[in-house]
C-alpha cells in the first residue's frame, strides 16, 4: 500500500511546490523544463562584444552603473567603452560617435533636454547622425507590481527621425514663430514596413497606426497612406487606424485593445509615456532605438529618465527599465541566454515584491535592488 500511494504523494508534493512558485512549469524555476538547445551559433558568435556606454545625467550613472554589476556578475560576453556625455553639451563629440559606429551598439542613461534656448537635444542628434529610424517602447503589465489594468502588453514603435523633432523653426516676424512639420514617404513607408516586420516576426497579431488626418489631412494623410500600402504585405496581421485624441482617451479606459502601436514621431513619444504609466510606470519600460546598421537602448519612455537630484542624492534610482532594455540589447547582440537570464531574474525580484524603490510603493535603493536582482540569477 505504501509503494502504491508513493507516486501520487510525490505528485502531490510537485503540484504543492508549484503553486507556491509560480515560476515553476513557465521555464523559470525548473531546470527540467529549461531547453537544452536555443540556438546555433555561428563561430565565433561568443567573442566579447564592445558596446558604447553613456552614463548621462541625474540617474543615468546610478542606473549604467547597476547593468554594469549586473553584466559583470552573469559573465555576460560584453565590454563597455564608457564616455562622458551631458545635455547641456552643444553638440554629440565626434570621438563618441565613432565609437558607436565602430561598435553598432551603445547603452545610455538619460540625457537632459534643455527646455527653451537655443541647445538641440543630444538625444535626437544621436537618432539623425546615426539614422536611428525606429523607437521602441515595450509597456506590459509584470507581475507584483499592482496596476489599475490588466493584460497591458503594447509595443509603441514611432518614427525617430523627422516629423514635429525635425525641428525646423524660424522666426518669422518678432513674435510670430513657424514650427515645420516633415513627412515624407520614404520615412513613413520605412517606419510601418518595421512595425509589421515587428509584429511579424514576434507572433503579434494587431498593428495599429495613430494619426491626426482628420485635421492634418496632407501630412498625416501621408503617413495612413504609407501605412495602408505596406499592411497589405502583410494579410496575416490585423491593421486599424485612430486618430491620436482618441488612442489617448482608449488607451486610459480600455489598453488591453491595442498590441502593437505604429505613429509619428510626436504622438509616438505621448503614447509610449502613457502607456508606460498605465502599465506600472517608466521605471520599468524598456525600449531601444534601431537603424539599419546602428542601436541604442535606454529607458523605454522618456518622462523621468533623468530622475530628481533626491533620487541621485539618496540613491534610489529604479535600474529595472535600463536593466530591462539590456536584456533587449544581449538579444540584439545574439546572446539570447544571457538575456533570459537576466529578465528572469528581473522578474523573479519584481514578483517576489520585497526588494522596491519609491516609485513601485517600496524603499529600496539602487544598489539593493541590484544585489537582488544579481542573487535571483541563475
Amino acid at each position: 500500500m505504501a509503494r502504491r500511494s508513493a507516486p501520487l504523494l510525490k505528485q502531490l508534493l510537485r503540484t504543492t511546490r508549484a503553486c507556491e512558485n509560480p515560476f515553476l512549469g513557465l521555464g523559470l524555476g525548473s531546470s527540467e523544463s529549461r531547453r537544452t538547445v536555443t540556438y546555433m551559433p555561428r563561430p565565433g558568435d561568443g567573442a566579447p562584444r564592445a558596446v558604447t556606454l553613456l552614463p548621462g545625467d541625474g540617474i543615468g550613472p546610478l542606473v549604467t552603473g547597476a547593468v554594469e554589476q549586473v553584466m559583470e556578475a552573469m559573465h555576460a560576453p560584453v565590454y563597455f567603452e564608457k564616455y562622458d556625455v551631458h545635455g547641456d553639451m552643444t553638440t554629440v563629440p565626434a570621438e563618441v560617435l565613432e565609437s558607436i559606429r565602430r561598435n553598432k551598439v551603445c547603452l545610455k542613461g538619460g540625457l537632459r533636454t534643455p527646455v527653451g534656448g537655443g541647445v538641440s537635444s543630444l538625444n535626437v542628434q544621436l537618432r539623425k547622425e546615426l539614422d536611428l529610424y525606429a523607437s521602441l517602447v515595450n509597456c506590459f503589465n509584470m507581475v507584483g507590481v499592482p496596476t489599475r489594468h490588466e493584460n497591458v502588453d503594447i509595443v509603441v514603435i514611432r518614427e525617430n527621425t523627422e516629423g514635429e523633432y525635425a525641428g525646423l523653426e524660424h522666426e518669422v516676424v518678432p513674435g510670430v514663430v513657424e514650427s515645420l512639420k516633415v513627412i515624407t514617404k520614404f520615412c513613413s513607408e520605412r517606419i510601418a514596413k518595421y512595425a509589421f516586420e515587428y509584429a511579424y516576426l514576434n507572433n503579434r497579431k494587431k498593428v495599429t497606426a495613430v494619426h491626426k488626418a482628420n485635421i492634418m489631412k496632407l501630412a498625416d494623410g501621408l503617413f495612413l497612406e504609407s501605412c495602408r500600402n505596406i499592411a497589405t504585405k502583410y494579410p496575416g496581421i490585423k491593421y486599424n487606424e485612430i486618430i491620436v485624441d482618441n488612442c489617448c482617451m482608449q488607451l486610459v479606459s480600455k489598453p488591453e485593445q491595442f498590441d502593437v502601436m505604429v505613429t509619428p514621431n510626436l504622438y509616438g513619444n505621448l503614447v509610449a509615456n502613457t502607456a508606460a504609466g498605465i502599465a506600472g510606470g517608466t521605471g520599468i519600460m524598456p525600449g531601444g532605438n534601431v537603424g539599419q546598421g546602428h542601436a541604442i537602448f535606454e529607458q523605454g519612455a522618456s518622462a523621468g529618465n533623468v530622475g530628481t537630484e533626491k533620487q541621485v542624492a539618496q540613491n534610489k534610482a529604479n535600474p529595472v527599465a535600463l536593466m530591462l532594455s539590456s536584456a533587449m540589447m544581449l538579444r540584439h547582440l545574439q546572446f539570447p541566454s544571457f538575456a533570459d537570464r537576466l529578465e528572469t531574474a528581473v522578474k523573479r525580484v519584481m514578483a517576489e515584491g520585497r526588494t522596491r524603490t519609491h516609485d513601485l510603493g517600496g524603499g529600496s535603493s539602487t544598489q539593493e535592488v541590484t544585489d537582488a536582482v544579481i542573487a535571483a540569477l541563475d
